[in-house]
């Protein structure tokens, strides 16, 4: 996988447990944020908007349950568990309060990539978006994070992945400035119209067969964007 992998969310409270796990998932591509308690991850859950969240329950401020409750009052961003209770009881709870998956330290890199991929894939499908989503001759894989034109892989910026998924998550649909600017960089952009037309020029720039006549990021005037569907 290349640097454009999905923003997960680390919480624990122990240093070399986040290390083990920023260091395992940033071989794999994938993006970390971090948080060491509940306060902090129900912050950075809110402010970042990871596509995935690893969190341990054993917490020193919050249950770990009360953080996936919380979390769960907005949001179905996939939650993973990590937790050194190895009982049924602990891993009903877990998934009852909101849990998708549940790996029981200590744990293998290898079990949790394959857990965290699973996750993500499903978080796809339950939104109704293809793994692999095709328009003209533009490939995205959801799950890898790769595009490709032509079958060549194109290299994109983190932002302009960010960009181009919320796109093809809301294929057909038109998205404001407003919405694609505080989704992709916060409510502190929400503003900043030329900011993203700048970032729309660039991924037309690398996914258009004619950038001036763009069949794929479609304009509404005044209004936003919105990515063609396929045929």
């Amino acid at each position: 996988m290349s640097s454009q992998g999905a923003k997960i969310l680390i919480v624990d409270d122990e240093p070399q447990i986040r290390r083990f796990l920023r260091s395992g998932l940033g071989t794999q591509g994938y993006q970390t944020v971090e948080a060491e308690d509940a306060a902090s991850a129900l912050q950075q859950a809110a402010r970042e908007a990871p596509e995935l969240i690893i969190l341990d329950l054993g917490l020193p401020d919050r249950d770990g349950l009360a953080v996936i409750e919380k979390i769960r009052e907005t949001s179905m961003v996939p939650i993973i568990v990590l937790s050194v209770r190895n009982d049924e009881r602990g891993k009903v709870l877990a998934l009852e309060h909101g849990a998708d998956d549940y790996v029981v330290k200590p744990f293998g890199m290898a079990e949790l990539v394959a857990r965290v991929k699973t996750a993500l894939r499903h978080r796809f499908q339950s939104q109704g978006v293809p793994s692999i989503f095709r328009l003209e001759h533009l490939s995205v894989d959801m799950i890898h994070r790769i595009v490709t034109r032509d079958e060549m892989r194109v290299e994109l910026s983190p932002k302009e992945y960010e960009v181009l998924s919320l796109l093809v998550t809301h294929a057909g649909k038109v998205l404001t400035h407003g919405h694609i600017l505080r989704t992709v960089w916060g409510p502190a952009h929400g503003d900043d119209i030329q900011y993203l037309r700048g970032y729309v020029r660039q991924l037309r720039q690398k996914l258009e067969c004619d950038p001036a006549q763009p069949k794929i990021i479609l304009t509404e005037p005044g209004v936003g964007y919105r990515l063609g569907m396929p045929d």
